[in-house]
């Protein structure tokens, strides 16, 4: 669990990457190890070479067996006015193997003799030249044997790698301590939060209060304080709206009654002789049919969601016309025109319920617009069909829409027009076709008139499609 963990991940990167930087000192330090070594020879070989001087060069025998093993070469040259002169020497077990420059070594190359001498297992005799000290001439050469070179190599190798990993290991327990302090526990915090919001976010004082101090943390909290307030404010706004939905239920059946009873002494209202009475009672009438309206308007938006369309193929035509004679009807006496442009053979796909009411209420609004200004006005209707959709243009010839209704359009209780309107004719229309995978547009609105745009696309998915 604890490798799967954020803190526990860190800790392995972090060993790594600090092993990954200790191998990349290590490389150079044994090469530099190495290099110090062979010049430890040089300068020990140097010094022998001026007791052998300072004795008159008369040191033989056991002696000088004796000095050149306490300083582990096997003879020792200087080159003194380009004459090369054997100072020390005693026998060589074999042929010299390789010979290492030390006077101007590049990096690389003590780099490359450091690692051909630790993995090379054999004991090999090898020339190492160098620059004496002292003024004791122009260069200095000794014989040497590799094996205890090597073994000092891998000895402070060891020693390196050891030393490296207990840095390792102290250094990523610090680092893993750091982030469990610092950003482990922070965002475990953030998520105790969360889930407690979760199990009822209703309580307001579940509500996280930004306390850190590391700024991406603090941002963090802040919008998830923004967004648990809005929505703790939605939830109380739905849990309001539910409950009026309930109580305007509640009260539904017996406001229609009412209603009812009223509309049929308002129709006998009409057969009255007396003349105020007949006047009166059409505008009673009109005053009922709003309220009806209204009503019905409110608790089909008040649901929770309306029902999936189920597609069918239909004529558009016969719709259309179903459509425009109710509003003609509704019109009266009015001279307003509703003019029909649709192919008598167009068919397409969608719910023939829930198209009408689309419609309908795009016609209702048009002609509702023309007899809000009381002047002589054109409905037109007109519909046609691309490779991947079908479209119906709805347009009239009214005064357009005001820049406030424009804002709000589609939001319901805030895009109408019209003085005693609701608001939720568009929306419910928005939604409708919304659900037949299409769009309801504005194309255009002004003193010329407004045009409204439905898109149905013909490929549809996850629809309940009927006589394909």
């Amino acid at each position: 669990m604890l490798v799967n963990s954020l803190s526990g991940r860190f800790l392995m990167l972090t060993i790594v990457f600090v092993m990954i930087a200790e191998v990349l000192i290590f490389v150079p330090s044994v090469a530099r190890f190495r290099e110090d070594y062979l010049l430890n020879r040089l300068e020990h070989a140097q010094i022998a070479s001026f007791s052998v001087e300072a004795g008159g060069g008369m040191i033989e025998g056991e002696l000088e067996d004796e000095i050149l093993e306490d300083i582990g070469v096997f003879n020792v040259a200087l080159l003194r006015d380009d004459v090369r002169e054997l100072v020390l020497s005693r026998s060589v077990p074999e042929a010299v193997h390789a010979t290492y420059d030390l006077r101007e070594p590049g990096a690389f190359v003590l780099i490359r003799d450091a690692f051909a001498t630790m993995l090379d297992p054999q004991n090999r005799v090898i020339r190492v030249i160098g620059d004496p000290g002292h003024r004791a001439g122009t260069q200095i050469e000794v014989t040497t044997e590799s094996a205890p070179l090597r073994d000092a190599m891998i000895d402070y190798g060891l020693r390196i790698l050891y030393l490296s990993g207990i840095i390792a290991a102290i250094t990523a327990l610090l680092l893993f301590l750091a982030v469990q302090r610092l950003l482990v526990a922070p965002i475990r915090r953030v998520v105790s939060h969360m889930t407690a919001y979760a199990e009822a976010p209703e309580d307001s004082t579940r509500i996280i209060k930004p306390t850190s101090r590391v700024p991406e943390l603090r941002e963090a909290e802040e919008a998830l304080h923004t967004l648990q307030t809005q929505l703790s404010g939605a939830l109380r706004q739905r849990q309001r709206l539910a409950q009026l939905g309930a109580a305007v239920a509640r009260i539904s059946h017996d406001l229609r009654n009412i209603l009812a009873t009223a509309s049929l002494f308002a129709d006998r209202m009409e057969q009255s002789e007396d003349p105020a009475v007949a006047r009166a009672a059409p505008k009673l009438v009109a005053s009922l049919s709003r309220a009806a309206t209204l009503c019905e308007s409110t608790l089909a938006f008040g649901k929770a969601e309306e029902p999936p369309p189920r597609l069918t193929r239909l004529a558009l035509a016969p719709l259309i016309a179903d459509v425009v004679e109710n509003e003609q009807l509704a019109a009266g006496d009015d001279a307003i025109r509703i003019e029909v442009d649709i192919p008598p053979t167009l068919t397409l796909r969608a719910d023939p319920e829930q198209l009408y009411r689309v419609v309908a209420n795009l016609v209702r609004n048009a002609r509702q617009a023309l007899e809000a200004v009381a002047e002589d006005g054109r409905i037109s209707i007109e519909a046609g069909e691309s490779d991947d959709a079908w479209w119906l243009r709805v347009c009239d010839t009214g005064p357009g829409l005001p820049e406030k209704a424009r804002a709000h359009l589609f939001t319901p209780f805030q895009g109408n027009v019209r003085k005693g309107g609701v608001g939720l004719g568009l929306p419910i229309a928005a939604e409708l076709v919304r659900g037949h995978g299409g769009q309801l547009d504005l194309e255009r609105t002004g003193p010329e008139g407004t045009s409204f745009l439905i898109t149905l696309p013909k490929t549809t998915t996850g629809a309940d499609i009927e006589g394909r």
